[in-house]
């Protein structure tokens, strides 16, 4: 009796210590579970993200993603991905190096945690770091019916991770130039079209670095009613060269680098009077700067609310 008894004591302490034992594992499993995802697990555990975590292991940026943060990512699909890969002519990734993919991706990731519903129109610095002077090269993001960044559209927002959020888009956000942020916000379609006709996207698509005192469409049409004119049509290449180059100046100048004086310009032996103080920035007496420092890979933009004559 004793040794049955003995027995059957072992095998309940056995059953016993199997079952503490499968409710620990399950009870670790599924804290596992429970565990909050970081934006690098999101993407690695969702497959339209694939190319972007292969970009991110190849640029040593994995780390960088898995901190604290918190950042947005404007995440490119593996379709946006392969439609960057036939612009560029590439089979893919491996064909890229690190010190090309680097500011690329930066490029997608803004500090902080924005949501969708905190996102409204404006420009955001990214961390990508590679404009003039290690500046950071910024963002258009233009908020309607759909919300557009640098041209490429939010196609899943609010994708939530430990560490912040992403938002899914369909196009790989490439630094801009000048030139590119212009083309990128409507309220520059008129410069655009000027500095179409005048020949000058190439020279200001250029290294440089240049600042750009860009007019707003009302400026030009303000213009255009000042020169009874219907618009750039009517105007010669020969006319709007010397009027665009009176509106660009050498060197990466943010706002804070701004001082009272004559600036020379790239339209030769033109100086631009400049007057600031504490109210703002004014040129030549009557044109005022309404936003600054949008900052690109090549310069930066400072928006003005009229046309600058030589």
């Amino acid at each position: 009796m004793k040794t049955t008894f003995s027995k059957l004591s072992i095998i309940l302490l056995a059953v016993a210590s199997l079952t503490i034992f499968s409710s620990c594992t399950k009870e670790d499993d599924d804290k596992k579970m429970e565990e909050p995802k970081n934006i690098v697990d999101v993407a690695v555990s969702d497959a339209r993200f694939s190319i972007l975590v292969e970009a991110l292991v190849k640029a040593n940026l994995t780390s960088a993603l898995e901190g604290n943060g918190p950042f947005t990512v404007f995440a490119p699909t593996n379709d946006a991905f392969n439609a960057l890969f036939t612009q560029l002519g590439v089979k893919g990734i491996a064909e890229l190096d690190a010190a090309t993919l680097t500011p690329i991706l930066l490029n997608h990731v803004i500090a902080g945690q924005v949501k969708s519903s905190d996102i409204s129109t404006g420009y955001a610095p990214t961390l990508n770091a590679t404009g003039p002077g290690s500046t950071n090269v910024k963002v258009f993001i233009n908020k309607g019916s759909n919300v557009m960044v640098d041209g490429s559209k939010v196609i899943i927002a609010d994708v939530m991770a430990s560490n912040g959020v992403i938002h899914a888009i369909d196009k790989v956000i490439l630094p801009a130039s000048i030139v590119n942020h212009a083309i990128n916000n409507t309220n520059f379609s008129i410069l655009v079209e000027a500095v179409v006709k005048a020949n000058l996207v190439e020279a200001l698509s250029a290294t440089g670095p240049f600042t750009v005192f860009a007019p707003t469409n009302d400026a030009f049409n303000a213009l255009f009613n000042t020169l009874g004119v219907a618009g750039i049509s009517a105007l010669t290449a020969d006319q709007l060269t010397p009027i665009l180059l009176y509106h660009v100046v050498a060197g990466n100048v943010l706002s804070t680098q701004v001082s009272t004086g004559s600036v020379p310009t790239l339209k030769d032996g033109s100086n631009l009077s400049l007057v600031a103080n504490s109210m703002g920035v004014t040129i030549n007496s009557n044109v005022n700067v309404i936003a600054t420092d949008v900052q690109g890979s090549n310069g930066v933009i400072h928006v003005i609310d009229a046309v600058l004559l030589p």
